[in-house]
């Protein structure tokens, strides 16, 4: 049986956290240790139940997911957040991507999408669409992740690390990059590692929207669908 990944639900919803969970707990790979019904109960039960990863509404009552991401990054910086949506171009969204989560899915998503963003997540990718980061770029690029990056420090990658750079701004996971490039995985992470060190970069999400700004990612034309980074 593989190493199950650990999902924490927050929703104040409590018939969409049992629909998250029904879709969940019929994959073998993925576990729900726990649920919540607002940021404060999600502090919490992150502290009890040691998520890999949690699917966190952004608006709740008592502390939204934009605080309860920030607060859950600065203290337990291994958790992966996947903030949760009604709009793909949600301002609250933006936020937790500023407070440290690393991507973001409307709620209505196919149940393959879900499965497969946490399992992007908690690997290392994000879970994100570049259709939507170019659209994010374009209506709240200034307030975005990567304020602390060094564009300049693009001169300084290796030209392996410039063709992961551009691999992971048109939204394909490792295990694709290792395909495309013909290396092994673990060399792909490792590239990527020291892209995210040059470029200043805290995490993939801040990479793919740095890649954005600087014109490395593909234009629509050249990437017309809009898929999950790590899919």
């Amino acid at each position: 049986m593989p190493e199950q990944i650990r999902v924490l639900l927050v929703d104040d919803q409590k018939l969409l956290r049992l629909g998250f969970r029904l879709v969940l707990e019929a994959e073998p790979d993925l576990a729900v240790v726990g649920e919540a019904g607002d940021g404060i109960e999600a502090l919490a039960a992150v502290q009890k139940t040691s998520p890999d990863v949690v699917l966190m509404d952004v608006r709740m009552p008592r502390m939204d997911g934009i605080e309860t991401t920030r607060r859950i990054v600065a203290e337990h910086p291994a958790v992966r957040i996947i903030v949760l949506t009604t709009f793909d171009l949600d301002e609250y969204a933006f936020g937790a991507l500023r407070a440290g989560a690393s991507g973001f899915l409307l709620k209505d998503a196919h149940p393959e999408e879900l499965t497969r963003a946490i399992r992007a997540a908690h690997g290392g990718d994000a879970a994100l669409s570049p259709r939507v980061t170019r659209r994010m770029i374009e209506m709240f690029g200034t307030r975005l992740p990567g304020e602390q990056s060094r564009p300049s420090a693009v001169d300084d990658l290796t030209e392996r690390e410039r063709q992961v750079f551009t691999a992971v701004a048109r939204g394909l996971s490792n295990a694709e990059i290792a395909d495309e490039l013909f290396v092994s995985e673990s060399t792909v992470k490792t590239h990527v590692g020291r892209v995210l060190a040059k470029l200043g970069a805290r995490d993939r999400v801040h990479a793919v929207i740095l890649a954005h700004r600087l014109g490395v990612a593909p234009t629509d034309s050249a990437d017309p669908d809009a898929r999950s980074v790590g899919s």
